[in-house]
């Protein structure tokens, strides 16, 4: 019998190396993983998992510098350069964690790169052939207002403003991810969305235990939900094997209210008048001075306690709970000192510390804006 022709040849190896790679798939190595903004924070620590873990074929790490995690292929870009495409090929999901919500970060500057990057990630898997895009944003897309259930659905309608430090970042990154499924037929995209994150982070509402009065605005109805970093990057690798698919939160069980926070804390309450506080916040803001616009303060005066059924459901149990974050957050914050978000010295903070009742926490505020105007020369 004659040889076959060398073109039937190389499509029969071709074929015999697909179905090989399949069986040792299918055998256990699991999926190719690739995870956008790999090199710090959130995506350090998941993508040190997923290369230690044997449910993970490979781990693709993208980042502007190149991390520690040396079992990781690394590609050095910019996740909203369109090259970004050809470093997806062979990736069977994408963790798209380059996100910026620094809050002193230019606000426009963020959003140029949040909302840019996650287009072009999205788009660029698509093109790449992969089939899942998993997202991270945050429990604050539900919105806090004084009329919601305790706990949210994860089905409840997101009502939250774009009023909140990179929340209108947030919520526009999820409507590009309830497009692309449409847009791009085949790809499917999973959002993860963390309660108060916790774990070597640096946001409007963990510097609100960074205070030497934790403000409590008068009626209000604070409850606090958190999520420890390392429950949040096992999550993701849930979402990663698919093992949790569609639009989840996740977070610690229960919540703790505002009575519980300050007894286990130990800090007292500042009580101040609605009003009185929402307009020192946005002028304090408005003139430079602290880094929260006041749509941070509905998140420390109303509920967006979420249900973590789904997470549930598919056999994930948070390894945290709200007490054991609630210490772990007092621990990294000991020794700074914030008021009305703003970062101070030692020498204020004690000053600060001293003051008792909304009498002086107005003049406090009016000394802190008079100090700016001086320095600005107004």
């Amino acid at each position: 019998m004659s040889s076959p022709d060398p073109q039937v040849r190389a499509a029969h190896s071709a074929d015999v190396r697909h179905r090989r790679n399949h069986s040792a798939s299918a055998a256990g190595r699991g999926p190719v993983v690739a995870v956008t903004g790999a090199a710090s924070g959130v995506g350090a620590l998941l993508t040190a998992r997923l290369a230690a873990s044997d449910e993970i074929k490979q781990v693709i790490a993208i980042d502007e510098r190149r991390g520690d995690v040396a079992e990781a292929h690394w590609h050095i870009l910019d996740v909203r350069d369109p090259a970004i495409a050809e470093k997806l090929r062979g990736a069977d999901v994408v963790v798209h964690l380059a996100l910026d919500l620094d809050l002193e970060t230019d606000s426009a500057a963020r959003t140029a790169y949040n909302v840019r990057g996650t287009q072009t990630v999205l788009t660029a898997a698509a093109a790449a052939g992969v089939h899942r895009v998993v997202l991270c944003t945050s429990a604050m897309v539900y919105g806090a207002l004084p009329e919601n259930d305790i706990p949210l659905s994860e089905d409840a309608e997101l009502r939250a403003t774009a009023e909140a430090t990179g929340v209108g970042d947030l919520l526009e990154i999820e409507r590009l991810g309830r497009r692309a499924p449409r847009a791009h037929p085949g790809l499917n995209v999973t959002v993860v969305r963390p309660a108060i994150l916790v774990g070597g982070t640096d946001t409007a509402l963990t510097r609100y235990f960074e205070s030497p009065r934790l403000l409590v605005v008068a009626g209000s109805r604070p409850t606090w939900q958190f999520c420890h970093v390392e429950d949040l990057v096992s999550a993701l690798e849930y979402a990663a094997l698919e093992k949790a698919e569609g639009e989840f939160a996740v977070g610690c069980d229960g919540w703790l209210e505002q009575e519980e926070v300050e007894e286990l804390s130990g800090i007292r309450r500042m009580e101040l008048p609605s009003a009185v506080a929402l307009g020192a916040a946005a002028r304090l803001h408005r003139i430079g001075l602290t880094p929260s616009p006041a749509g941070d303060l509905a998140y420390t005066m109303h509920p967006w306690v979420v249900s973590v059924g789904r997470l549930h459901d598919a056999g994930w149990r948070p390894q945290w709970t709200n007490e054991e974050v609630l210490a772990a957050l007092l621990g990294e914050v000991e020794g700074r000192h914030t008021v009305a978000g703003r970062r101070l010295g030692r020498k204020d903070a004690t000053a600060a510390a001293g003051a008792a009742g909304a009498t002086v926490a107005l003049l406090g505020t009016a000394a802190l804006v008079r100090r700016a105007r001086k320095r600005r020369g107004l």
